[in-house]
């Protein structure tokens, strides 16, 4: 009698080796849980025991679908990524390009370094002020302006270097993510003309900090003056609101570089685009960023620690033994520490980078499809060296955030 699909149990599939000669749809012994036979599955065999494929499969006459794996043509598979798979796949990413991506991020620290150790002199001739037993008011004025002008300055060579840090760094790791090794001329070139709407980007951020701290002094200067010993009632919990504000509003603009360096767009449009792709994802991207944060500090930390309690150590018997003024017998040791801590801190800079690259590429795979786009950018892109930008309008021509 023919079945839903037509067929009937006597005809298919036709008796033979793989359904042991058993009509389709009749039970059998030792056929599988619930006496169903397995079309095209050898009897007995790997299968036998087991309720594969699943009996719609089966009642259909069709053979079961097999499991394929996602591709993987760069340092990631092209599907939603776990933890794991993103913290693997940006080591990956700065092996494969040591050079533009550890090398980039030597470069600018070691600027910072060097502008820090030439500041030095400024805070110490600041800071000698504080020895006399009765200093001028004018001299405490000077101190306190000098201090603060290198503080400033120091501040704005370590934003301007650490955000030109982060957009470059997303060109070569995104560029693994489609098998593109990058060079380090190859990752500036390809930046240079992002750095401008980079610094836009900075300066918002800037901008928004400045407004959110100075309402925060406001309120709570006048909190003081109206409340005077309760006024710690309106200012602690409001320094507390302004605190997770300011995390949250930081993990919602984290892949804001990424979005500016990829997609070639302008600093607004780039905020609304963190935005837009963190939504719904919050708890889980402030997570994955926490975490990498807390092991890069780590690593950090155990690896740099010994080294600098032990060149301050060969400094501090090389002062001791000469009659140099302590300035100049501080500088080396100054030096010293600043040229280690610059060196781990710019290897944990690229790995975070490639940590927050690959975090905008899954949550445009989540929300758009991106692995379709990579996977075609890859097969395009070929073996060979190439300028793409993946996911970018500068690649081949598809709109950012839209079809492919």
């Amino acid at each position: 009698m023919p079945d839903a699909s037509g067929r009937t149990a006597s005809t298919w599939p036709p008796p033979g080796p793989s359904t042991g000669g058993t009509p389709y749809g009749a039970q059998a012994p030792n056929q599988g849980w619930g006496g169903y036979a397995s079309p095209g599955i050898q009897q007995p065999g790997p299968y036998s025991g087991s309720a594969y494929p699943p009996p719609a499969y089966q009642a259909s006459g069709y053979p079961a679908p097999r499991y394929q794996a996602p591709p993987k043509p760069g340092v990631i598979p092209l599907r939603p990524l776990g933890l794991g798979e993103i913290l693997d796949g940006a080591f990956q990413a700065c092996r494969r390009n040591p050079v533009a991506t550890f090398g980039s991020a030597i470069l600018l620290q070691a600027v910072v370094a060097l502008a820090t150790v030439l500041l030095f002199g400024n805070i110490l001739s600041s800071l000698e002020v504080f020895e006399s037993q009765n200093p001028a008011p004018e001299d405490l004025i000077g101190a306190f302006a000098g201090f603060g002008v290198a503080a400033s300055v120091a501040g704005v060579v370590s934003g301007v270097a650490l955000l030109i840090l982060q957009g470059i760094l997303v060109i070569p790791v995104a560029r693994a993510v489609i098998n593109q090794r990058t060079s380090f001329g190859q990752a500036w070139r390809l930046a240079r003309g992002r750095f401008l709407p980079l610094i836009g980007f900075g300066l918002l951020s800037f901008a928004a900090g400045l407004v959110g701290f100075l309402l925060l002094a406001g309120i709570s200067v006048l909190a003081i003056a109206g409340l005077e010993d309760y006024s710690a009632l309106v200012i602690v919990p409001l320094v507390l609101g302004v605190a997770v504000v300011l995390v949250w509003a930081s993990t919602k603009l984290v892949v804001a570089p990424a979005a500016l360096m990829l997609e070639g767009t302008g600093p607004w449009t780039s905020i609304k685009r963190s935005w837009q792709l963190t939504r719904g994802n919050w708890w889980r991207t402030f997570g994955i960023v926490l975490l990498t944060s807390i092991i890069v500090s780590i690593i950090a930390s155990v690896i740099s620690m010994p080294l600098t309690f032990a060149v301050s150590l060969l400094v501090g018997f090389s002062s001791a033994a000469s009659s140099t003024p302590d300035a100049l017998s501080t500088l080396p040791l100054v030096a010293a520490t600043q040229a280690i801590t610059a060196l781990f801190t710019a290897i944990g800079y690229a790995f975070q980078a490639g940590v927050t690259s690959l975090l905008y590429v899954d949550l445009r795979m989540r929300r758009e499809g991106f692995d379709v786009v990579l996977l075609r950018e890859h097969e395009q892109a070929g073996a060979g060296r190439t300028d793409v930008l993946p996911g970018g309008t500068t690649s081949f021509g598809h709109r950012p955030g839209g079809p492919a």
